[in-house]
């Protein structure tokens, strides 16, 4: 289960809302053309990723979540949240959410990532940027909340 990659799970996640949504009869409380709006937060919420990945890219430090860190980020979007990656994808999700008529199990499927993130990925990056980088870290931890 550890390989399951967060952008793979983001990605199951869009497949299996609607379908859910469908499964279940779950009634749509966003209509057209309100849902369009769901469009804004999956582009800010893409960007947000992209953003932080690119910082990742120009630093040469690895991104894979299971893979040992080998430097600490700190410029950019990670000035603002430790997550810019998990954050954003949460943002999309939400904005996907929306876009698909705002069915209350779509809204559980953001939470459930959300949480997934937040007690999975994120718990276990921490534990090895602290193995990693000591006092370092813990210095940004006190500086840079973790979602925002």
């Amino acid at each position: 289960m550890q390989k399951l990659l967060p952008p793979i799970l983001l990605f199951l996640f869009v497949i299996l809302m609607p379908v859910v949504c469908w499964l279940t009869a779950a009634p749509h409380f966003i209509n057209y053309p309100f849902n369009l709006l769901g469009l804004v937060p999956i582009v800010l919420g893409f960007a947000l990723a992209k953003s932080g990945s690119t910082i990742f890219a120009k630093e040469e430090t690895n991104i894979m979540t299971f893979n040992k860190p080998d430097k600490l980020v700190e410029a950019g979007v990670f000035q603002y949240t430790r997550n810019p990656m998990y954050l954003g994808f949460v943002i999309a999700l939400l904005g996907y959410a929306v876009l698909t008529g705002g069915a209350l199990v779509s809204f559980l499927f953001v939470i459930a990532f959300l949480l997934i993130a937040d007690r999975w990925y994120i718990q276990f990056e921490e534990k090895m940027m602290e193995q990693t980088f000591g006092d370092a870290y813990l210095r940004y931890q006190r500086r840079v909340r973790r979602w925002l």
